[in-house]
């Protein structure tokens, strides 16, 4: 079958409003934790988030265009516009049926519904006509198949947390399946709204640490209290090898493989055991043609929930064996927070850039290990590494798990 390579990275995070940036704040061990403004939370028990900031769509859209687009969609098409660039393949072909399009998020244009709620209870009429196009989940990855003429396979993959790995192992089946030459795979979210955080805080799942936000996201720590909520877009080209080196592209790393599950056990609970998580783990190394002995990196789903945390680090020791005791994890959701639907995109990215600069990011705020999360989390500076293959894993709600691996290029 054809091998799937990634060419182009492009990101608005938290950390970054590009790749680079964005990398660059990993390997720094910036927080990208803040107040949360977008919205007056002085009402809320927990006032803390991590959001992306200066981020302008004007500079890659029209300001019409901009007014008939939610946020999730705005941030997809800037992302995918510097994969894009960052690939070489700006401009596009016009009408390019060859390329596809899979760009996964959780809540769509969630921030919508409570932009429009108000004029809605004036009258029921009042609405804006485009209320329904802007919320809707797959906008996201239709927008960016509109804005860039592209008429190949398009699909929005909804699996909560996971959503993210979910698109990158569709790009993956479209390539080896001849289904597309080119893909543009990643996951994006904006739901930094008062409907989303009034439900966050009801289920408790958030760090209520707003006197110092920046230490408030503690994956694997013994004091974490919850996770941090963000937003952001991570978008990659992902590119049919012979192609790629056809035209003499720079190939980041292979899209190599990709494991799915379930955990079959409750709506926002981890199995405990983490043997689903597990399982998805070696079906990425398995459809990767690898071993546990061969894996270099994991990327943490890493929330700093006290029942995920644990959840995880038995997952990892029950795939890799006696090899989780030696490999490097790390949890980025340290730094930017939980990007929900692109929470498993930015995974990849870390393992990608990883084997290209043979730099880990680390996990901060790591001060008091749990006893009972006892691998090598990268605690709190950035370390050196030969990576050749990595594994991103996300679990989301529901028990949806989707883990990724992804390996050095051929012959690098």
């Amino acid at each position: 079958m054809a091998r799937a390579v990634i060419t182009g990275i492009g990101a608005v995070t938290p950390a970054g409003l590009s790749a680079p940036a964005t990398w660059d704040g990993l390997l720094a061990g910036r927080s990208g934790v803040r107040p949360l403004t977008r919205f007056d939370a002085s009402g809320y028990p927990v006032r803390i988030a991590a959001d992306v900031q200066g981020f302008d769509p004007l500079a890659v859209m029209t300001r019409k265009r901009a007014r008939r687009t939610a946020r999730f969609a705005q941030l997809a098409i800037a992302a995918a516009h510097e994969a894009l660039q960052d690939a070489r393949l700006l401009p596009v072909p016009p009408i390019h049926d060859r390329f596809g399009v899979t760009i996964a998020t959780a809540l769509g244009g969630i921030d919508v519904i409570d932009a429009e709620a108000p004029r809605l209870a004036e009258h029921p009429t009042r609405v804006t006509p485009f209320l329904l196009p802007m919320l809707i989940a797959n906008m996201a990855a239709s927008a960016v198949s509109i804005h860039f003429g592209l008429r190949g396979p398009s699909n929005t993959s909804v699996g909560a947390c996971a959503s993210g790995t979910i698109a990158l192992a569709e790009a993956r089946r479209w390539i080896q399946a001849g289904e597309a030459d080119y893909v543009l795979a990643g996951g994006t979210e904006a739901g930094l709204t008062p409907t989303v955080w009034a439900a966050l805080c009801a289920l408790k799942a958030l760090s209520t640490r707003n006197d110092a936000p920046e230490r408030a996201s503690r994956p694997f720590d013994r004091d974490r209290d919850g996770f941090v909520y963000g937003e952001g877009a991570v978008v990659f080209v992902v590119e049919r090898e012979e192609i790629a080196r056809g035209r003499e592209a720079h190939i980041y790393a292979e899209l190599a493989g990709a494991g799915m599950t379930s955990d079959a056990y409750h709506e926002t609970a981890p199995q405990p055991e983490g043997e689903s998580a597990a399982a998805a783990m070696r079906l990425a190394l398995t459809s990767a043609g690898a071993g546990p002995a061969e894996v270099d990196l994991v990327v943490a789903h890493g929330t700093g929930t006290p029942l995920n945390d644990v959840s995880e680090t038995r997952a990892i020791k029950h795939a890799l064996g006696e090899r989780a005791r030696t490999v490097p994890v790390s949890a980025p959701k340290s730094m930017v927070g939980h990007l929900i639907g692109a929470a498993g995109a930015l995974a990849v990215l870390v393992g990608v850039l990883a084997i290209r600069d043979g730099r880990i990011p680390p996990t901060i705020n790591l001060e008091t290990p749990d006893p009972v999360c006892d691998l090598d989390y990268v605690p709190r500076q950035a370390r050196s590494a030969r990576i050749r293959l990595a594994l991103a894993n996300a679990f989301g709600f529901g028990g949806q798990n989707c883990v990724v691996a992804v390996r050095a290029a051929p012959g690098a």
